[in-house]
């Protein structure tokens, strides 16, 4: 491998829109130790794109199939094509004895998912599943109120992933038909989900709604998830394109205290935006006036509480633990197995909505 002799790993790219173009390439390119080698897309605009802001040096091809053939010139493979494409190029790439990470949902359901964790385990590749929520700002902060114990006993999580869109934007992300794996649950609820397994543990129970409410949309669109974890906490996960007006990211309630966070991390908006990790300006910072407040007995919205300094978001550190994972053997940041377990929350939720009952698990 490459990075073994302290040159850089060099990274194959599969897939340049959203995910590919705004998170994965200005991460990886940022990234001390990774250097983006090549980008799958057939594309001759998302080309032109990808080489404008990577050089001229940037390597391209028309399909995965294409970097299996010359794998001893790459040290890692990022899925970040389609979710029905997940799986069959992920199992492509680590048959062709390639460390793989793959964006969120790894799968369409939890057995998939494992599957491609046995066959990494017996490659011995490594597997990371770009779960980037858990490096926002609001998430990172909340572990610490936890960990220091500023709220007591957590009893109660509330996560919302709210957005107002009331026309439908088309594309395979609403798409209705199931092979496409589309939708706010599987989309959205992938973060939320993976959120409260790693806050609070796994899960004893779901319960789910979910809805179609935009004319002409084919998938859903408004879905509440609940989780009853092993720990006793209760989890209540809201994600939506439908929301007129938009409630608190996090409202936590614990025995002491509880923490109430407005707004989004602004580390997405500022990369679709062009900026970058290590420019001028301090990295997944926000302005003290977004700051969640801590307290019990009032409203944070009359001034109940204290304010509590926002934690500045990091998805750089997720790219930064893969390659100190591959090049020192560093913990896998987000393993397959972790994702699994977050499918298994997703696939009885939509269980659960379908049928209108609580699923134990």
């Amino acid at each position: 491998m490459t990075g073994m002799t302290g040159t850089p790993l060099r990274v194959g790219l599969v897939g340049y829109g959203l995910a590919g173009s705004v998170f994965h390439a200005p991460l990886i390119a940022s990234t001390e130790g990774l250097t983006l080698d090549t980008v799958v897309t057939s594309n001759p605009e998302r080309q032109e794109q990808a080489r404008a802001e990577f050089g001229d040096g940037l390597r391209f091809a028309a399909t995965p199939d294409d970097l299996w053939a010359r794998a001893d010139e790459l040290d890692l493979i990022v899925i970040a094509s389609p979710n029905k494409t997940h799986v069959p190029i992920a199992t492509a790439a680590l048959k062709a004895g390639l460390p793989v990470v793959v964006d969120k949902p790894i799968a369409g359901t939890a057995a998939e998912a494992r599957e491609l964790a046995a066959l990494a385990d017996e490659r011995g590749l490594l597997l990371s599943v770009f779960q980037n929520r858990r490096w926002d700002n609001d998430f990172l902060t909340l572990q610490g109120l936890i960990a220091e114990g500023e709220l007591g006993d957590v009893w109660r999580f509330e996560s919302r992933f709210e957005r107002w869109r009331p026309q439908p934007k088309g594309g395979w992300r609403e798409s209705g038909d199931p092979a496409e794996i589309g939708g706010l649950l599987y989309d959205l609820g992938s973060h939320v989900v993976d959120q409260a397994l790693v806050l609070f543990g796994p899960a004893a129970s779901v319960y789910a709604e979910s809805d179609i409410r935009r004319p002409g949309a084919a998938t859903d669109d408004d879905t509440f998830i609940a989780i009853t974890h092993t720990s006793g906490v209760r989890s209540h996960l809201y994600v939506s394109a439908t929301t007129a007006q938009l409630g608190p990211r996090f409202r936590v309630l614990g025995s002491q205290a509880g923490y109430v966070k407005y707004g989004l991390d602004p580390q997405e908006a500022d990369l679709r935006e062009g900026k970058r990790p290590g420019g001028a300006s301090p990295w997944g910072v926000e302005p003290q006036s977004l700051w969640g407040r801590v307290g019990s007995g009032e409203t944070p919205l009359t001034g109940g509480g204290r304010p509590q300094p926002t934690v500045p978001g990091a998805y750089p550190a997720y790219y930064a633990a893969v390659a100190a994972a591959l090049r020192d053997g560093a913990p896998n940041p987000v393993t397959a197995h972790e994702a699994a377990a977050a499918l298994d929350v997703l696939e009885a939720a939509r269980h659960s909505a379908h049928e209108g009952v609580v699923v134990s698990l």
